[in-house]
């Protein structure tokens, strides 16, 4: 008899807990499968931690491969999912696409930003779901406040220096008291203008700091940040954001380069395209998180909307802890649907506290009801976190152990741009590179050196815009990775760019109608085969059904040059005098002469192939593509608590 297929989608809190429960209850008996984008699991509440320097990013994760070592790890993002056959369709992270058949499914695909219909967020907000989304705004404050430290002007000193943080919840709040503390370190070392020091600022249109906890957590939470600094701002919101700063909804501008957006989140839109019973975006399942009418089909985590037995008429909040549980409840009624456990078992909870690590010494925190603060809650907190971290406990507590005894660094490593990690994405734990499926190859896509610095400075540019910001038809910086080599049809006249990874496989670059210059395609898009196509309705020149244009040397076309009727060759009877001849100009690569072309220094002649990158070593320009993102839907979920 062969083994059940179970196949899990998400690696977060609670598809890693279905998984690992899963490998231990069948114990060999059952074929488990897990797709996730990423390599590894993230335990997000560290993540305000990697953003403000204390720990390394590799401690927050835990390879999927090390600790689940018989479930089998498959890249990739689900696209569709044929309940009916029972196959789920999905892209990997070069864009090849699969298939995989299951005989159980669990949805486990977590959450996404939450949007709101404010003008500019979107362009000029930046949010705070994924490890890339860390790196970025750590590498973002750093820049600005060492550009603030350089500038002569106060106004873009003070605008540089203020960070705005939207959302009280458990990320917004961490996140301000973490950076509040990381940039007045940084401004020890290089000091504002007299009289200034970072602004952060904490909105939230409750009318309290973490209003999901008890009140006596959240009176602890608002004294320390004020305290440290924090602007603190209860029942104010943004109204407006531009590349100047942000509208609050009480009439005043702030002038600001950052906006952090912790509003909340929304679940995948995976769930939306099943056509199932949903509330408020998430699927709705019984006690035993199976979706009603598909014994096959089980959810948790964000996806599903689990009710809450211990408050009927209520569903479990969309937080980490609840995640956690319902993997494992998930997993036990898994393995008994299948015969391979005990009997199933309804989802039930017993609230244990909650902390919030408020950085330094300082938290809040009420383990099993009782109210804590200061040193003592700090300490409860980061034994918390160890506890419940699945591995990298020795490496996180030498980190924080570190930090108690030498001063942060803080340095710029630009390894995420701002337009990698846009605000509305279906996959904040992965960051767009450039060709990556789904996206535009715009040549404002630049990831050379000094990118990001631009993104900072240059004319609009404020370091928290997303791709809204590009300015179109820029071209990128020859020699700079983005910059492919040009390829010219024939008969075109003008150069069509081509991504580097296009060229190294020989694939042909196909013009968009309607445009000059053919748009890049993706590398899903090439892989599957779908036609590159972009604005305007004028077909290709060249290509089936394009106006042809004669190509030079042709009958029809222009002359030749050195042949009848074309340009006279230099060098011959009636021609222009050869260079380096008496008469002529110069020889290029001569003393007063300017370097030939094809050597040292020079540009590479015309007309001469490209030379191909040694064996081993990746084509320089754009790196390979990313996961496709799917189109996310906005989602007027208020779901309570982000951690």
């Amino acid at each position: 008899m062969s083994r059940p297929r179970i196949l899990i989608v998400g690696a977060g809190f609670a598809g890693y807990r279905t998984a690992r429960t899963l490998s231990r209850l069948t114990r060999g008996r059952a074929h488990i499968t897990l797709l996730n984008p990423t390599d590894y699991f993230l335990y997000l509440p560290l993540l305000p931690q990697v953003a403000a320097g204390i720990l390394e990013p590799r401690r927050v994760t835990v390879s999927l491969s090390d600790s689940l070592p018989d479930v089998r790890l498959v890249l990739g993002e689900a696209d569709r999912i044929d309940l009916d056959d029972r196959t789920l369709h999905h892209t990997g992270p070069e864009g090849e696409g699969g298939t995989l058949a299951y005989d159980r499914l669990v949805l486990a695909a977590g959450s996404v930003n939450k949007l709101l219909p404010i003008p500019g967020v979107a362009e000029h907000a930046h949010g705070f779901r994924g490890l890339p989304e860390a790196l970025y705004l750590r590498d973002h404050v750093t820049r600005q406040v060492e550009l603030a430290a350089s500038s002569d002007d106060p106004g873009t000193c003070a605008a540089r220096c203020t960070f705005v943080v939207v959302g009280a919840g458990y990320t917004g709040t961490e996140v301000a008291a973490h950076g509040q503390m990381f940039t007045d370190a940084q401004v020890r070392k290089h000091p504002l203008r007299r009289g200034m020091r970072p602004r952060w600022m904490l909105l939230d249109v409750a009318p309290r700091v973490l209003p999901e906890m008890d009140e006596k957590l959240s009176a602890t939470a608002d004294r320390v940040l004020r305290q440290r600094g924090v602007d603190v701002r209860m029942g104010t919101s943004v109204k407006e954001a531009t590349h100047d700063g942000v509208l609050l909804t009480d009439g005043e501008f702030v002038a600001t380069r950052t906006m952090v957006w912790c509003v909340g989140v929304r679940p995948d839109p995976l769930v939306e395209s099943l056509g199932l019973p949903m509330e408020k975006g998430r699927l709705l399942v019984d006690p035993h998180l199976r979706v009603p009418g598909r014994p096959e089909l089980f959810a948790c985590g964000d996806v599903a909307a689990v009710p809450d037995l211990e408050n009927p008429g209520s569903h479990t909040p969309m937080t980490a802890q609840h995640a956690w549980r319902h993997g494992k409840v998930a997993a036990e009624n898994v393995a008994a649907s299948l015969g391979l456990g005990g009997a199933r078992t309804p989802y039930r909870h017993r609230d244990l506290g909650f902390v919030v690590d408020l950085g330094g010494a300082k938290a809040a925190a009420n383990p099993l009801g009782v109210t804590l603060s200061g040193v003592l809650a700090g300490a409860v907190t980061r034994g918390y976190h160890l506890a419940a971290m699945p591995g990298n406990r020795v490496r996180v507590a030498a980190d924080w152990l570190l930090d108690a005894v030498l001063p942060r660094q803080a340095v710029q490593l630009g390894l995420v741009r701002s337009w990698s990690v846009p605000l509305d994405t279906s996959s904040p734990e992965v960051a767009r590179v450039p060709g990556g499926p789904g996206q535009r190859q715009d040549a404002s896509a630049r990831s050379g050196p000094g990118a990001a610095l631009a993104a900072d400075t240059g004319d609009g540019g404020t370091g928290a815009a997303g791709p809204g910001r590009a300015r179109p038809h820029d071209e990128p910086a020859k020699g700079q990775p983005g910059s492919g080599p040009t390829q010219v049809r024939p008969g075109s006249g003008a150069a069509e760019p081509r991504s580097e990874w296009e060229t190294a496989k020989g694939r042909p670059t196909t013009g968009r109608p309607g445009s000059g210059p053919a748009e890049l395609r993706s590398e899903a898009e090439t892989a599957k085969g779908r036609p590159a196509t972009g604005p305007g309705g004028e077909p290709a020149r060249n290509q089936p059904g394009g106006e042809p244009e004669p190509a030079r040397n042709q009958p029809g076309g222009e002359p030749a040059k050195n042949q009848p009727g074309g340009e006279p060759a230099r060098n011959q009877p009636g021609g222009e005098p050869a260079r380096n001849q008496p008469g002529g100009e110069p020889a290029k690569n001569q003393p007063g002469g300017e370097p030939a072309r094809n050597q040292p220094g020079g540009e590479p002649a015309k007309n001469q192939p490209v030379p191909a990158p040694p064996p081993g070593h990746p084509p320089p320009g754009h790196p390979a593509p990313g996961p496709v993102k799917r189109t996310d839907v906005p989602d007027d979920d208020s779901a309570k608590g982000d951690s």
